[in-house]
């Protein structure tokens, strides 16, 4: 197997995260987003959509999307559990994640796209036509970023983890938000104490240097 990389994105980040936090070694090959190496013929007889990560399988089938990637590998080695272990520690988890993507997440390339005129034309990531950016969806993001900071924080300030007792890929997918989120100028208040604690605490994991 190969996974097609990039060390900046964050979408291979968090396979890379969730791989270290399994013990998984796999075969990388770098693809550079900002020599446009996604979109080459090369790449995109891999992934037409254009984007990383990609995992591709001895027998030539392609997985793409981050998460996608990380339940193949779930399901190979099921130790130490990241996605739950039964159906209420599942169902919780998946929800978190899902929660995490569409309001932290989102916020994030909200602001990220949108928010920097060199992304103008690119404010889709992948094999997309030229597509202009929204100036108005930074405004957007924040309040969705202030509404999302505040929901973990409150779910961690009756649970050590987001999703219960133990680590798992909602952890991740957040500590992967959080970081993307900064550079694009979305950061967590000095009132979020508990959820800057938890970030710490994620930060300071091996994994995170995946």
């Amino acid at each position: 197997m190969k996974l097609y990389d990039s060390p900046w994105a964050p979408s291979p980040r968090r396979v890379r995260v969730y791989l270290a936090e399994k013990n998984i070694e796999i075969e990388r090959i770098t693809i550079d987003l900002r020599q446009g190496e996604q979109l080459s013929p090369a790449y995109l007889a891999i992934n037409p959509r254009g984007v990383v990560p990609a995992l591709l399988l001895d027998d030539g089938e392609v997985i793409c999307e981050s998460t996608a990637i990380c339940r193949y590998f779930e399901a190979l080695q099921p130790e130490p559990p990241l996605f739950g272990t039964d159906p209420r520690s599942i169902a919780r988890i998946e929800a978190w994640t899902r929660r995490i993507e569409s309001d932290g997440y989102a916020a994030a390339v909200y602001a990220f796209r949108n928010g920097k005129p060199q992304m103008e034309g690119r404010a889709l990531p992948g094999n997309w036509p030229p597509t202009a950016i929204i100036p108005d969806l930074v405004e957007r993001a924040a309040i969705m970023w202030r509404s999302f900071v505040n929901a973990l924080e409150a779910q961690l300030s009756v649970s050590p983890w987001i999703a219960g007792d133990s680590l798992s890929f909602a952890d991740i997918t957040a500590l992967i938000t959080i970081d993307f989120a900064e550079r694009a100028g979305l950061t967590i208040s000095d009132g979020n104490n508990t959820l800057k604690n938890w970030h710490e605490t994620m930060s300071a994991r091996p994994s995170a240097k995946a």
